[in-house]
């Protein structure tokens, strides 16, 4: 796997960092709607029948499926079909005395209902297949669309929903084609099939019969709109449901420590509420569309009963029997029934469709890799980087770069310092095109970067931030995240080169160690002595430190600053500073204020000014005031 990933998250993680210290906002990254509290949400209206559209296509993928369980639906809807005609002619046998025929009639109407049974099994297998077949290509697509989105989307939407859409919203869907997808192809089945009986019994019961029908449709109607408001808001406020909770978890340690619990649990409860209020209203209406059905259904039922009758008692003149009568009247349960169905499960199929939106509304993001450029050769990079006026805003109208100029040769340590906030950070972003720049360009050994891949542009710079990403895998598995075809002998030496492998000798597994959850089983310093030997084993043209030994002993931190020294020889570096005595010896250092470059100049250059940098310094090392 590549270097992006790395790059990704640990470049989110120091975005996370500096927000929880109130350094987030402005420059560091654009103002994102991560906080916990709670949200208010104003439904549009949503393209229903697109989305639906497209989660038919994904359905109609399990084709054999598909035509199994429609196949099983169509055999289950003619015996359904056929077991009035055959209670009606058991009738009109019993009523003119034919009971010879009435036997026969009743072993047919049995073995029918037996090979119901034994289909409506198999209906249920074909269901549920098509289902997690359906909901296993969904996932996979949605992943896939998950792993190449933008670092501003991430930035601007909350974790926990988006967790939720992959979570909730896609099971929600699975339930809905497992439970709904056959009781669909069966309403369809048994409508066209009981029309066309009951008009070849008698057209005027079925003219009788179809005058619940408009009723049924504009109830329907009414009520689909009101549901569908209820059951997206309640999607989208489980969402920040969970991002309250997943935040609360990752930062449970600063919630503590500045005694946020009471105030933690006071906004879940509040948004907990607004779900609660939601999820009432949703299932209310939800829940009542299901007798609503039943009410029309049955007054249908009794006007039949009522015009039956009487055609009946005419059976002379209307041909009309009492067997036919009886037979109508299931015939006409059997034409109400699949509508009562689609309504009492309205209510899924809305949510269903609900949270197949915000499936959609991720999978329609433009992905990083959907650009025009070509990759690079990364072992022939110098590493010569070029910033001609760059302008760059997070927000519109609140710019972090203005007119940003840099140059910088290959091999050329170039030290970037400044108060927070002034675009340190967003320097980084940009050059590994985490954001695009609004003007200007960057350029890569004389190559705009625009130009050139994403993915070959970040294998090409490696970073070590304060901030380290690891994950649920070995020790080895971690140092080799960025270059998993390393060799064994490569591992040991860049563990060896970062000062790691004495700690990770003495792990209960050494290098197989398996780690816990961003690496919490090891100590903050631990954890960046790996994130040091990931990026010598990545053995970057462009090399990227962001105070990379602020988390160590000084001890290991003057052991690794040599070792820093040796790994940055003969590569470009950008040394983001927050200690200044860790630059001292750069080629250049360029200060940073408002946006802009204050001043440039080596250590004894910049002192001599007593400008922006010398007060920087003396602030940190004298304690005198700016």
């Amino acid at each position: 796997m590549s270097a992006k990933k790395q790059h990704h998250d640990d470049n989110e993680m120091l975005r996370r960092h500096e927000a929880q210290r109130g350094q987030g906002g402005g420059h560091m990254g654009p103002p994102g709607r991560r906080g916990p509290g709670p949200m208010m949400y104003k439904e549009k209206p949503k393209n229903m029948w697109g989305t639906l559209k497209r989660l038919v296509k994904y359905i109609g993928k399990s084709k054999y499926l598909l035509f199994a369980l429609l196949l099983v639906m169509i055999l289950i809807s003619l015996l359904g079909l056929a077991a009035p005609a055959l209670q009606g002619k058991a009738i009109d046998a019993i009523t003119d005395g034919k009971y010879e025929h009435v036997f026969t009639l009743l072993a047919i109407l049995a073995g029918s209902y037996l090979l119901s049974s034994a289909l409506t099994y198999f209906q249920g297998i074909y269901a549920a297949k098509l289902a997690q077949k359906t909901v296993y290509t969904l996932r996979n697509d949605l992943f896939s669309k998950i792993a190449y989105l933008p670092i501003r989307f991430t930035d601007t939407h909350k974790h926990g929903d988006i967790m939720s859409r992959m979570t909730n919203d896609v099971e929600n869907v699975s339930n809905t084609v497992s439970t709904s997808i056959a009781s669909l192809f069966s309403a369809v089945i048994t409508l066209v099939g009981t029309l066309a009986v009951m008009l070849y019994y008698s057209w005027q019961l079925t003219l009788v019969a179809l005058v619940s029908v408009p009723l049924t449709i504009c109830c329907t109607a009414i009520m689909s709109k009101i549901m569908r408001k209820y059951f997206i808001r309640q999607q989208r406020i489980l969402g920040s449901l969970n991002s309250h909770v997943e935040e609360m978890v990752s930062g449970y340690k600063t919630v503590v420590a500045y005694g946020r619990e009471g105030k933690s649990k006071e906004q879940f409860a509040d948004i907990n509420r607004q779900y609660k209020k939601t999820a009432i209203m949703a299932n209310f209406f939800g829940g009542t569309m299901g007798p609503m059905m039943n009410m029309i259904g049955n007054i249908g039922y009794l006007l039949v009963a009522v015009v039956g009758g009487y055609l009946a008692f005419n059976s002379i003149e209307t041909g009309v029997t009492i067997g036919v009568v009886q037979a109508f009247i299931l015939y006409t349960k059997q034409f109400t029934r699949p509508i009562n169905e689609i309504g009492s499960q309205y209510s899924m199929i809305i949510n269903a469709i609900a949270g197949a939106e915000r499936v959609f509304e991720i999978m329609d993001t433009t992905p990083e890799n959907a650009e025009d450029t070509h990759d690079i050769d990364v072992e022939s990079v110098k590493g010569n980087v070029s910033f001609r006026d760059v302008h760059f805003a997070y927000k519109k109208d609140e710019p972090v770069l203005k007119g940003f100029d840099l140059e910088v040769k290959a091999g050329e340590k170039i030290a970037i310092v400044g108060k927070t906030g002034s675009g340190k950070t967003t320097i980084v972003n940009l050059l590994t095109r985490f954001y695009d720049i609004d003007s200007g360009e960057i350029l890569l050994d004389g190559e705009n970067i625009n130009n050139i891949s994403k993915s070959s542009l970040r294998r090409s710079i490696g970073i070590v931030l304060q901030d380290t990403v690891l994950f649920s895998d070995t020790v080895e598995a971690n140092v080799k995240y960025g270059r998993r075809d390393a060799t064994r002998e490569q591992l040991e030496y860049a563990l060896e080169f970062a000062e790691a492998d004495v700690f990770v000798e003495r792990l209960p597994e050494g290098k197989d160690t398996k780690l816990t959850e961003s690496g919490s089983n090891l100590s903050v310093g631990q954890r960046q002595l790996l994130s040091i030997a990931r990026a010598v084993l990545l053995d970057p043209k462009i090399l990227i430190l962001d105070e990379a030994t602020s988390s160590v002993d000084t001890r290991t931190e003057m052991q690794i600053q040599s070792a820093m020294q040796k790994l940055m020889e003969g590569r470009t570096s950008l040394i983001i500073a927050h200690r200044l005595s860790t630059i001292r010896d750069a080629d250049k250092i360029i200060v940073l204020a408002d946006g802009e470059v204050a001043e440039c100049g080596n250590h004894d250059e910049l002192l001599k000014l007593k400008g922006e940098y010398y007060n920087l310094y003396m602030t940190q090392f004298s304690g005198l005031k700016t």
